[in-house]
C-alpha cells in the first residue's frame, strides 16, 4: 500500500497493529436492487464488520440479502441526517463493547473488497483523524465521483475530481476538508466530541451537505479528515449538474438552504471578513440563477431564515467546545 503524503508523517505507527474493528450502517431508501448490491459488496470484504444494520428509511423492512445477514431498522423519512443519527443510536445501544469505527454507507455504494480493511488501517494509525473516506468512482469504474471534498473561497464545497477520468491525480493519502457521506468512516471514540445538542448530523439539514457540515465542525474541534485512495468504491451519484431538475424540488431546496446553515454555523470570523466580498458576489449569482432558472427553490431562503436562531445557538456551542479543546490540548 502506498505511503502517506508528507503532511501526515508523524502519526504513523512504527509497526502495523491488527486491523481495527468496525460496524456498518447502510442508509436505504426504496431501492432494493441497490441495497442488494451494497450488501453483496459487504459480504465480499477481506475484513468483515462485527455487525451490520440497514436503516430502512421510509422503506419496507427487508430481510437477509445476498447471503449477508443484517439488522433492519425501520424509521420515518428524516433524511440522511436522521438516518445517520439513528445509526449512531443503534451502535450505542446494541454493540458492547463498541467497535473502533462505524462505516456509514448509502445503499447506492458498492465497496471494493479491501475498502474497509485499508481505510480502517490507515485511520487507526492517526489518532487525530475522526472522519475518512476512500476514492469513489462512478459505475463505469474510470470516472471519479469523489476524491474527498474541498472548500473553495466561495464556500460551496466541491467533490474533488468529480466527473473527471481517474488519471492518478488523486492517488496519495492526504488530509482533505471533508469526506463524502456516501462512504464515511467515523472514529467511534470521537462521536461524543463531534455531537452538538445530541446530534452527530444536524437534523435541520435533512438531506445534503450534512457531511460537509460535520467535517467542517470536526476541523474546528481539532480533528482531521483523511482521504485514502487505495480504499476503492463505486457510487452512482444521484445529483449531477446536467440532471439537476431530475432531483425533486424539496431536495433541491434543502441543498440550497443548507449552504447557508453550514456557513453560519462554522465559518471563522477572521475568514469571513477576508472572503466576504467573494461570498457575497457568489450569492448574487446564486440568487440570479434561482430567479431565472429554478424559481421553485426560492422558498429555501425563508426556510433558512427560520432556522437561523438554531444555527446561531449551535455555532455558539461549537465555538465553546473548540475553546475548551484548545485549552485542554495545550500549546
Amino acid at each position: 500500500m502506498r505511503g502517506a503524503s508528507g503532511d501526515l508523517p508523524d502519526e504513523r505507527a512504527s509497526s502495523r497493529p491488527p486491523a481495527p474493528s468496525y460496524a456498518v450502517a447502510v442508509l436505504h431508501h426504496r431501492d432494493e436492487t441497490a441495497l442488494d448490491r451494497c450488501l453483496a459488496s459487504l459480504a465480499g470484504q477481506s475484513q468483515g464488520p462485527i455487525a451490520t444494520a440497514v436503516i430502512d428509511i421510509d422503506s419496507p423492512v427487508g430481510k437477509r440479502s445476498a447471503g449477508f445477514e443484517a439488522t433492519h431498522i425501520a424509521m420515518a423519512n428524516l433524511g440522511y441526517a436522521g438516518g445517520g443519527n439513528r445509526a449512531v443510536e443503534w451502535l450505542r445501544s446494541e454493540l458492547s463493547p463498541p467497535p473502533d469505527f462505524l462505516l456509514l454507507l448509502t445503499a447506492d455504494v458498492e465497496l471494493g473488497p479491501d475498502f474497509a480493511r485499508v481505510l480502517g488501517s490507515e485511520v487507526a494509525e492517526r489518532q487525530s483523524v475522526a472522519l475518512a473516506t476512500g476514492k469513489l468512482l462512478r459505475s463505469d469504474g474510470v470516472t471519479v465521483d469523489s476524491a474527498g471534498i474541498r472548500l473553495p473561497i466561495h464556500r460551496q464545497p466541491r467533490d474533488r475530481g468529480s466527473g473527471e477520468r481517474d488519471s492518478g491525480r488523486f492517488d496519495e493519502v492526504e488530509e482533505v476538508f471533508a469526506a463524502t457521506g456516501a462512504a464515511l468512516l467515523l472514529r467511534v471514540a470521537a462521536l461524543t466530541d463531534l455531537e452538538v445538542e445530541g446530534e452527530l448530523f444536524d437534523g435541520d439539514f435533512f438531506m445534503y451537505r450534512e457531511d460537509t457540515d460535520l467535517s467542517w465542525r470536526a476541523g474546528l474541534l481539532g480533528f482531521k479528515v483523511l482521504y485514502v485512495p487505495q480504499a476503492l468504491a463505486q457510487h452512482e451519484r444521484g445529483w449531477k449538474r446536467d440532471l439537476r431538475f431530475d432531483v425533486p424540488v424539496e431536495l433541491r431546496r434543502h441543498s440550497f438552504k443548507n449552504h447557508y446553515l453550514q456557513w453560519l454555523k462554522n465559518e471563522r470570523l477572521g475568514t469571513l471578513l477576508l472572503t466576504l466580498p467573494i461570498f457575497l458576489g457568489w450569492e448574487v449569482l446564486r440568487l440570479g440563477f434561482a430567479c431565472l432558472r429554478d424559481p421553485a427553490i426560492l422558498p429555501a431562503y425563508l426556510h433558512a431564515a427560520r432556522l437561523v436562531p438554531g444555527a446561531l445557538r449551535k455555532r455558539r456551542a461549537i465555538q465553546r467546545r473548540a475553546r475548551e479543546r484548545r485549552r485542554t490540548s495545550g500549546p
